[in-house]
């Protein structure tokens, strides 16, 4: 340990700054403080192997192992890791192609990855060159985890990437990581998954690569040694999790090395997935062109069925087209930007209570209990609400009416329900517009039917008992549409200034250092010279985003902030299905997505 920290200290004090898209500030790392294995040979040199324009296509003669370090964006010692080895034949390490740009893609979906420059084996530095390589991947995986809360890692997502020759020390590395070739503590060499792009995994005659076999282990060589280093004779039970990519013209490194290993692995029941492609031939890294150029998404999609790494996010947006007879409609986005109808834009979900029997202004979220809770409209002139919940979307709950302003004989309506949950209260809090007919004199006009609201709350932990309503927010104007979000120790209310004389008709903000409030006196306006109603607001690209419904024009708008301060109008980057009415924005799994998008 004391070792791993002075290496690591040592390469602190000439870290220019780590940054996954710029190779050559990466932070290296020496595995080893006195090399085992070794025999000290001063013309024996590390360089650089250079094509016929002087670029740097593989590194030749390493003799100081190391890794160089791309870390994800994280700060909560969760993210996966993975090592990746570089092809080669055991005579070069292709270190850009399949190491450097690998460590890049794997940074792109949230894994801090580890490019391994690993001895080639040789007699002339190694007594025993066979175990070299193998020496240097069961340290560097050590080494990782070592080093877990130092790069934010979890020392159980430690995984192996490799390519060609590579992908035989990976193999070797998921099959032989209980081979004591160097004295080492008691932390676990074994990976936790394993990523093998077209490998050399066999050193049977008729199969191997011969260039990688009589690197490793000699022209002359033991049937026994064939057998140890062909490492689909050597899978079992605890192999580790593996993806296997190949293509069927690959005339380099046969097919049929990752098809035995692949049949080993499900012999022995190991979770196991095999992508063999067309076209390739050998050495694509991340793709040339042609249909293997999709690896690199199938071995993501991989990671995320066997739990490495998270789920990526869909954009959802729940609305209602035309009075809400219909009820609830979803469109989604990929970026926050373009959004599509789901269900060719028909209904998931029809109203079946309250006076009208309506699902207007659908409000969602994701609760603390997994459920995705759901509130509306259900009637211009009711003294209630909707609520339903469900755990995918499609199946919800029997629909309830909530009778939040039954109490109050001269309530006009309860419109435009929102509901926000408060993880540190583990209770929601549901809130919305209504008018009470003589409240706020101040304020009350004929115009707009006489409709004069406020906002108004409850608070429950289960929707099933409910605090007693209270007045939420009291602007000093005719206020509707309010939807809350956290931004630090801040809670944002966007809201409408629903005043007709003189013409308001915006949206403006509030903040509060509590979910329930008092709110701030509301901002200036943040939307233009237009009618807008209906704000629900997101981070896209770091920047919040409010869109709404420019209900006069009959099309949806956007703004647009970095600092809550200064807001630009994004409408004209951003689609919406015709007739989209009043909604909300929010996110969902990757996985649900797909089970709305196939109804």
């Amino acid at each position: 340990m004391i070792k791993q920290l002075k290496q690591l200290l040592l390469a602190s004090t000439i870290l220019f700054g780590i940054n996954a898209t710029n190779a050559q500030q990466q932070e290296e790392v020496e595995l080893w403080e006195k090399v085992p294995n070794s025999i000290e040979n001063k013309d024996y040199q590390e360089h650089f192997r250079t094509n016929s324009k002087g670029e740097a296509t593989g590194i030749l003669k390493v003799t100081n192992p190391r890794l160089k370090v791309f870390l994800a964006d994280n700060n909560a010692n969760s993210n996966a890791a993975v090592i990746i080895c570089p092809g080669g034949g055991y005579g070069v390490l292709s270190h850009d192609k399949e190491g450097d740009k690998v460590a890049e893609w794997l940074n792109s979906i949230g894994i801090s990855a580890f490019v391994l420059k690993y001895r080639l084996p040789s007699d002339i530095i190694m007594k025993n060159k066979t175990i070299g390589p193998l020496q240097d991947v069961q340290e560097a995986i050590r080494t990782v985890r070592r080093n877990a809360t130092t790069w934010n890692i979890n020392p159980e997502k430690v995984g192996i990437i490799g390519f060609s020759a590579g992908g035989h020390l990976a193999s070797t590395a998921s099959t032989h990581y209980n081979d004591d070739v160097y004295k080492h503590d008691n932390m676990s060499a074994r990976p936790d998954f394993s990523m093998l792009i077209y490998p050399v995994i066999s050193m049977e005659d008729g199969i191997t690569h011969n260039g990688s076999k009589v690197n490793l282990l000699g022209k002359k060589v033991s049937k026994a040694l064939i057998e140890s280093y062909s490492n689909e004779k050597q899978v079992d039970a605890n192999t580790p999790p593996t993806i296997l990519i190949h293509a069927t013209d690959d005339h380099a490194v046969p097919v049929e090395n990752s098809i035995n290993y692949y049949l080993a692995l499900k012999e022995h029941k190991v979770p196991a997935e095999m992508h063999i492609y067309e076209d390739g031939g050998h050495g694509f890294g991340l793709g040339r062109t042609g249909t293997h150029t999709n690896w690199p998404k199938a071995c993501e999609q991989w990671l995320i069925a066997n739990h490495v790494i998270p789920e990526p996010s869909v954009y959802m947006f729940s609305y209602f087209k035309g009075n809400g007879e219909d009820g609830l409609h979803f469109a989604y986005s990929f970026d926050g930007y373009k959004f599509t109808t789901l269900k060719n834009d028909q209904s998931f979900l029809t109203p079946m209570v309250g006076k009208d029997k309506l699902m207007r202004d659908p409000c969602i979220i994701k609760g603390g209990d997994d459920y995705y809770h759901m509130v509306w409209t259900v009637s211009w002139t009711d003294k209630g609400i909707g609520y339903a919940k469900s755990k995918d979307l499609i199946h919800w709950s029997e629909q309830k009416f909530i009778p939040v302003m039954a109490h109050e004989p001269n309530a006009r309506n309860t419109w435009a329900p929102e509901v926000t949950y408060n993880p540190e209260t583990k209770d929601y809090i549901i809130y919305w517009a209504t008018t009470i007919t003589g409240k706020f004199p101040e304020t009350q006009i004929e115009d707009d039917a006489g409709y004069n609201h406020r906002m108004y709350y409850t608070v429950t932990k289960d929707f099933e008992t409910f605090s007693d309503t209270k007045l939420f927010y009291e602007p000093g104007f005719n206020v509707i549409d309010a939807t809350i979000q956290k931004e630090g120790e801040k809670f944002i209310m966007f809201l409408k200034d629903e005043t007709k004389k003189p013409v308001r008709k915006n949206l403006k903000l509030a903040f509060s250092d509590k979910l329930e409030g008092p709110y701030s006196k509301a901002s200036e306006q943040i939307t233009g010279k237009y009618w807008a109603e209906g704000p629900t607001a997101i981070k896209v690209d770091g920047k919040w985003t409010v869109y709404f419904d420019k209900y006069t024009d009959h099309k949806y708008g956007a703004v647009q902030s970095a600092d809550l301060e200064h807001w630009e109008d994004i409408s004209d980057k951003i689609e919406f299905p015709k007739g989209t009415r009043h909604g909300t924005i929010f996110k969902v799994p990757f996985s649900v997505f797909k089970a709305l998008e196939r109804l």
